[in-house]
């Protein structure tokens, strides 16, 4: 009986997956690239396809690192943000 070969998986190109070293700044600025490259209607299905997916990985990434500062925010404010007892000081160090 001929043994039955199946092709093999299609491995994730590491460029559509691995966007956790780059800062926020650094894939907004991706992501606009990928907008104009698709919006230009001068790349391939195909190419357009891998955009896709590299720029839904893009937004997950800025998604995530929007909520972390927005953790950090909330953070700073419980615990920064606080009315100081005593009353307000001005510059001169003396209370008001």
């Amino acid at each position: 009986m001929p043994k039955k070969t199946t092709p093999p998986a299609a491995s994730p190109d590491p460029a559509l997956i691995d966007v956790g070293g780059l800062s926020f700044e650094q894939a907004i600025g991706e992501l606009e690239q990928i907008v104009d490259n698709m919006e230009s209607g001068d790349i391939s299905l195909q190419e357009s396809l891998a955009a896709y997916q590299r720029g839904a990985a893009l937004v997950g990434h800025c998604r995530s690192s929007l909520s972390a500062v927005a953790d950090q925010v909330k953070v700073l404010e419980e615990g920064l943000l606080k009315p100081l007892e005593g009353g307000a000081r001005t510059d001169d160090g003396n209370n008001s």
